[in-house]
């Protein structure tokens, strides 16, 4: 029997999801939006594009919350988009109601499912989806490091003049301006990417600001869109985390996961690398940090929790 993969919000990224979900045949696809025939309309452009791409999967839209029963997994990304000047905190009060609302549907529906976060700000929001949802921790997560990571490694690969393919790095950390991009793990094909600056292949400076890019990668498509935000890279990333729970890939991925001690953080979301295989977040993968990097990752997380305190109180 096909898995049912739910999306919940049917704007830019939903839609994008359930475009990749289609094309690699993860499962059936259910679109949930408020707005009145957006996700119907959806449903029934991507199944019409069926017969071309060769995918047999079922297609529906709806604008019930009951339409969530029997998901494996739901991708949330409901909630008022980032816009231009607007930081992600900016989106807190209102995205709290809407998350704190599917989470208690989920509660009721599908309350074994396995979830991933995208709405913004993205540690906060998977912590108030758990809590309303009552899921298990390691079956709630969010999509941060996936797409932060990525972007580093796009700009590293431009700035090389390599293939994206060879390079390996990863962001620790809340999704904001507090991110921290392990430079001391990120490679070239296994070398380490000290040994680029050595060469004179690129300088510390150019570095930095690479790094400070990928900081602020979401920021700077806002302001070129003028309206909303990135939706096709955060949708790859999130497919990429659904894929490797349900086809159980045990892939590491830096998600938005819940720390019980791991890294000295206790009853917090923010982003790691976790192994993700059919039984949600199975490990949590705790790295050796200098005491540089130990401060800045604790510079992020305590940004992470006054803002998930915040959003808290909200309720």
């Amino acid at each position: 029997m096909r898995k049912k993969i739910t999306l919940v919000g049917a704007g830019n990224i939903g839609g994008t999801l359930a475009h990749l979900i289609a094309l690699k045949q993860l499962g059936d696809i259910t679109l949930i939006d408020i707005a009145k025939g957006v996700p119907q309309g959806k449903a029934l452009d991507l199944s019409q594009s069926s017969s071309v791409e060769l995918f047999d999967i079922k297609i529906n839209g709806s604008n019930n919350y009951s339409s969530l029963k029997e998901s494996d997994v739901v991708i949330i990304t409901a909630g008022l988009p980032r816009m231009p000047g607007m930081s992600r905190d900016d989106l807190v009060e209102t995205n709290t109601k809407i998350i704190s609302t599917i989470g208690k549907a989920i509660k009721k529906y599908c309350p074994k499912a396995f979830i991933i976060c995208i709405t913004n700000p993205l540690d906060a929001m998977v912590s108030i989806l758990q809590s309303s949802s009552k899921v298990k921790k390691n079956m709630c997560v969010g999509m941060a490091g996936i797409l932060d990571s990525s972007r580093l490694k796009f700009f590293l690969s431009k700035e090389l003049n390599v293939s994206i393919k060879s390079i390996e790095a990863f962001v620790l950390g809340g999704h904001g301006d507090t991110m921290v991009p392990l430079v001391r793990y990120t490679t070239i094909s296994g070398v380490p990417i000290q040994e680029f600056i050595k060469k004179k292949l690129i300088t510390q400076k150019k570095l930095n600001s690479i790094l400070k890019r990928t900081q602020n990668g979401g920021g700077e498509i806002n302001k070129l869109l003028g309206k909303g935000s990135a939706f096709y890279a955060p949708a790859s990333s999130a497919v990429q985390m659904a894929e490797s729970f349900l086809k159980d890939k045990k892939m590491i991925l830096p998600c938005a996961a819940y720390l019980d001690g791991e890294y000295g953080i206790k009853d917090l979301y923010v982003g790691v690398p976790v192994i993700i295989g059919k039984n949600g977040v199975e490990k949590i993968i705790e790295l050796k940090l200098t005491a540089n990097e130990k401060q800045e990752f604790k510079k992020s997380t305590n940004a992470v929790r006054n803002l998930t305190n915040l959003a808290e109180k909200l309720l």
